[in-house]
């Protein structure tokens, strides 16, 4: 159902991501995942900034501002009748999710934790009609971004306005469209709380890989189960974020008003690889280029990231590190576990030179390592 465990550098919770399985009163409660807290990134709400349309000429545009307060419900309704009919439903065999139809190509954005491990989802519109089938073009888990393919009927599909995250500032009025809980078509209201966070999603166990999500968007907009994949617009009408997460109090059992979107500025930069691949090849995070897992102590303890392969003339092959090799820290920070790693390289960028630690029989080395770039 829900799937990870969403770490935020700073603060102690849980993070659950927003697919939805089962009955509304069932999921509500489900899937708590362990979190740690960071910071996140917005999208200029209310401001004029110019947005990318992948829709066709006839498409809609950016909804005008509201000249003042009173105004404000009005704009709140012209958003929602823009946008919400470029929001769909995706069902897979193992839960529903949210989407945001990106052009007129019948192409739609969404999580990879929706898509799990389908080839082929259906896909019901907001504005209802006939259940489409989709098949899907590719996944990048690291960023939790996926594109999937209408293969029949994107005719009647209305491709979103994506605005640019560059700018986006807390404060700023959002609106996050999905399927909440399974409720096609809904819509909360809150603002940018929150820019710059990085999000890290462990795995299931200590060796399964970690994903990390930088510069997320921190939003007090409700986000629930089913919400993931959808839209978080604002007062333009422009889509500023792909929601994917919602905290949660392991004690109290919900943290509301804590909720991480994807930024469009990374949204659109996957997708269009995606779209023209079916891979990723210019992510512009971070890599080692090694296969690794985290290296536990006799005690169970972990002790850093065991190296089990090396990319042949990647970044950490060419500074001389071998399989077997732990790797203890990098750019001065602990690595104690494969998340703690990913994490931190969240934050580096390819082609940085890099100090990084590491055991080999028993001795410590350090190797100045120019990042790579990492890819699908």
């Amino acid at each position: 159902m829900f799937a990870g465990n969403w770490v935020i550098p700073g603060i102690q919770g849980a993070i659950m991501t927003g697919r939805f399985r089962g009955s509304a009163v069932a999921a509500a409660g489900a899937g708590a995942l362990l979190v740690p807290v960071a910071a996140l990134t917005g999208c200029s709400g209310g401001s004029s900034s110019s947005g990318t349309s992948h829709a066709a000429a006839s498409s809609a545009s950016p909804v005008a501002l509201a000249p003042g307060p009173a105004a404000l419900q009005d704009q709140y309704e012209d958003v929602v009748k823009t946008v919400l009919p470029s929001v769909v439903q995706i069902n897979t065999d193992s839960g529903t999710g949210s989407g945001v139809i990106y052009d007129d190509k019948g192409d739609i954005v969404t999580n990879a934790h929706v898509v799990g491990s389908a080839t082929s989802v259906r896909v019901l519109p907001a504005t209802g009609g006939s259940t489409l089938t989709a098949k899907v073009l590719g996944v990048f888990t690291p960023d939790d971004l996926a594109v999937i393919r209408v293969t029949d009927g994107a005719s009647s599909l209305h491709p979103a306005v994506f605005g640019s995250s560059e700018n986006v500032a807390a404060g700023q009025i959002v609106l996050a469209m999905g399927n909440p809980l399974g409720l096609t078509g809904s819509v909360t209201q809150g603002i940018i709380s929150a820019t710059g966070r990085t999000v890290t999603e462990s795995g299931t166990d200590s060796n399964s890989p970690a994903t990390t999500i930088a510069d997320a968007l921190q939003t007090s907009a409700a986000i629930n189960g089913g919400n993931s994949g959808g839209a978080l617009v604002n007062l333009a009408g422009q889509v500023i974020g792909i929601p994917t997460a919602a905290a949660r109090d392991p004690e109290a059992g919900s943290a509301p008003g804590i909720g991480f979107a994807i930024p469009s500025s990374i949204a659109t930069s996957i997708a269009e690889q995606l779209i023209a691949t079916g891979k990723v090849t210019d992510s512009g995070r971070a890599a080692l280029g090694i296969t690794a897992q985290t290296a536990v102590t006799a005690g169970g303890e972990p002790a850093g990231v065991a190296v089990t392969a090396v990319t042949v003339n990647g970044p950490s092959a060419k500074a001389g590190l071998q399989a077997g090799d732990v790797i203890t820290a990098v750019d001065g920070h602990q690595t104690a576990t494969m998340a703690a790693l990913t994490a931190l390289l969240a934050t580096l960028k390819p082609d940085e030179m890099v100090p990084v630690t590491y055991t080999r029989s028993g001795r410590s080395h350090t190797a100045d390592v120019t990042l790579g770039s990492l890819s699908s």
